[in-house]
């Protein structure tokens, strides 16, 4: 379940602290009370923002990458570009684990109004995130952790903070994180602290800020049985333990949207420095803007009711759009949704299509045109690449990269027009043929394949649809060519069959506009040596198409998760890497729970079994009383 609790911060004091406001630009600064630790090993060349010491750092791993995404789409789509682009162009190996909340405050409600178990109702919650994530084309994490089958080490590392001093339980059953013993590291993302609100019930805690690591059974609750009575997990606890059960005591990229940024990653860090003793638990953190209604500086939110489902805006548009949308802003800024950005990115992408279907036409020999500029062309690829490269490698700059991109295709368009213009002399079908493969690369490596048809989910299967386009273009064809032959006709005769089949024409010409209106295009190109301009070829042709089947759009309506009143489940996104060995090299991949004292992770299963006894990491064991 993702949520935000605790202190509002819609004020301009986070995002500012973070560069995603306007004081973005503000010279660099080292954590709140102590100096940043650069980590050791594999440098990718990728240099990224990093919150903890608000400047731009080169990216070390190996290590683990956590990445807690906001309640809305713009988030998720954003890091899984961010990891398909750290594995495909600088040779990262990723591993994410999601965290799944299967209960909480939320769910307990909701499934006691429903008359329904929170388990149940948690279940449903998950399946029908995961069947949206797949609708936008988010990879699937390697495996997910679930709190409810991992108590017992959630209990464990409780237990660990109990025993380093840093939090105290009480008379009512309720274990707390003490501040007071935090001291000044308290505040490493923010800089300044905002002043504490407070949490329901919290007449039993010592200092006000202080936040709950466990919470004492309630009336109509589930519970599990703990040393301090029976309870369930704290909101912050469950991600630290998720995380330290599978990648120990570092992670590397911490990731998330803004309103996590305090308290939520902020009391992790807190919990795991304490746990584990260490003075410095991520290395990076990464935080995303978020999606606002147009025009308003109000974050996208089923509590605001200014939200769609996911699976109402793929009714209208493609999830190719929409990540094309994403692209052409920073992750870590906020993005106004609006029904023109959106049309703007479909627009952006059938141009894109239209180069690759036009260049692959020309290099079949289908599109007329003679030579193109082949240096101008090559050139042009050549820093292309170098620009794309050095776009990514500076914190995942995805806008510059798209215009990058672009200004290629321009290019490639120019030339084509100027080959069509004048069509004598050699073909050049190979810097074309470079130009649609690095074209091509780019847009997979973020997750769009030009390949598909852009269609809006649910239109149907795209090679049915496709085949019944090409069988309607097929008879189009074939009654044009009926209606301009002349068979034995000639001079005067000729002229009257043509008068007479001029309805015929007329029709076909009415289709191709009408196909045209519902995002069919069809492209008659002439036969090489036929005539290229003007109407279109009166002999012999090829036709080429491209369907473009994204349908009228809904009214403009912000983007969210939540389907039906329900709330998404996954919360975490906890991820490690190991980049590609070089020649000769030996490649390790650390994956494991906290090991011995030395913090080195250990082999074991990734999600202990619960039934016959549960198997606990040794540092956690040991914590228990």
């Amino acid at each position: 379940m993702l949520r935000t609790r605790g202190a509002r911060l819609g004020s301009q004091l986070l995002p500012a602290a973070l560069g995603l406001g306007p004081a973005s630009g503000r010279a660099a600064s080292g954590a709140r009370g102590q100096e940043w630790l650069q980590p050791a090993g594999y440098d990718t060349g990728v240099k990224v923002y990093n919150s903890l010491t608000r400047r731009k750092d080169p990216l070390i791993p190996p290590g683990a990458w956590g990445s807690r995404v906001l309640g809305h789409v713009g988030s998720y789509v954003r890091f899984d570009i961010i990891r398909r682009i750290l594995t495909r162009v600088f040779g990262c190996s990723v591993v994410m684990v999601m965290g799944v909340t299967d209960v909480d405050d939320k769910i307990i409600k909701r499934a006691n109004e429903l008359n329904v178990s929170p388990a149940s109702l948690a279940n449903l919650y998950e399946e029908d995130f995961k069947q949206d994530m797949a609708a936008l084309k988010v990879l699937p994490p390697t495996v997910y952790m679930r709190v409810t089958e991992n108590i017992p080490q959630i209990v464990a590392f409780i237990a660990g903070i109990i025993a380093s001093g840093h939090a105290y339980s009480t008379a009512r059953g309720n274990v707390y994180f003490d501040l007071q013993s935090r001291g000044a590291k308290y505040g490493k993302l923010v800089g300044v602290v905002p002043d504490p609100m407070g949490e329901p019930g919290d007449s039993d805690k010592r200092h006000a800020g202080d936040f709950a690591l466990w919470k004492a059974a309630k009336p109509q609750e589930p519970f599990w049985a703990s040393p301090w009575g029976n309870g369930r997990p704290g909101w912050h606890i469950e991600c630290s333990t998720l995380s330290s059960l599978v990648f120990g005591s570092r992670l590397d990229i911490h990731s998330g949207g803004i309103d996590l940024a305090f308290p939520h990653h902020e009391n992790e860090i807190a919990q795991c420095e304490a746990f584990h003793r260490c003075p410095q638990w991520g290395n990076y953190f990464l935080h995303s803007g978020h999606l606002h209604v147009e025009g308003g500086e109000e974050k996208m939110s089923k509590s605001l009711r200014n939200y769609v489902t996911i699976k109402d805006f793929l009714r209208s548009a493609s999830p190719d759009v929409f990540r094309l949308f994403c692209l052409r802003s920073s992750y870590r800024s906020a993005v106004d949704y609006s029904d023109g950005a959106i049309l703007e990115a479909r627009r952006l992408l059938h141009a894109v299509a239209a180069f690759v279907e036009d260049a692959r036409a020309y290099m079949r020999g289908q599109l007329a045109g003679g030579p193109v500029r082949e240096d101008v062309l090559w050139d042009r690829l050549g820093r292309t690449k170098g620009a794309v490269q050095a776009a990514l490698a500076d914190d995942f700059n995805t806008p510059r990269a798209v215009d990058a991109v672009v200004e290629l295709i321009h290019h490639g368009n120019r030339e084509l027009k100027a080959a069509a213009e004048e069509p004598r002399g050699p073909r050049s079908p190979a810097v074309l043929g470079a130009l649609v493969s690095f074209v091509e690369q780019f847009f997979e490596t973020v997750g769009i394949s030009l390949a598909e048809r852009q269609r809006a989910a649910g239109a149907g299967s795209p090679a049915a649809l496709h085949s019944v386009v090409e069988e309607l273009v097929r008879f189009r064809q074939t009654v044009r060519r009926f209606a301009l032959a002349a068979g034995e006709a000639a001079g005067e005769a000729r002229r009257r069959q043509l008068q007479e089949r001029r309805a015929l024409l007329e029709a076909c010409d009415a289709l191709r506009r009408d196909l045209s209106a519902h995002g069919v295009r069809i492209k008659v190109s002439a036969a090489p040596g036929a005539e290229a301009r003007g109407r279109e070829p009166a002999g012999r042709a090829q036709t080429s198409l491209r369907l473009d089947t994204d349908g009228p759009r809904p009214a403009s309506r912000p983007l969210s998760p939540a389907v039906g009143g329900s709330l998404p489940c996954p919360r975490a996104l906890l991820l490690t890497w190991a980049p590609l060995r070089p020649p000769g090299q030996e490649r390790r991949v650390h994956v494991g729970a906290a090991g011995p004292a030395d913090g080195r992770p250990q082999s074991r299963a990734l999600r202990p079994g619960l039934a016959g006894g549960s198997v606990l990491p040794p540092v956690m064991r040991a914590a228990l009383p």
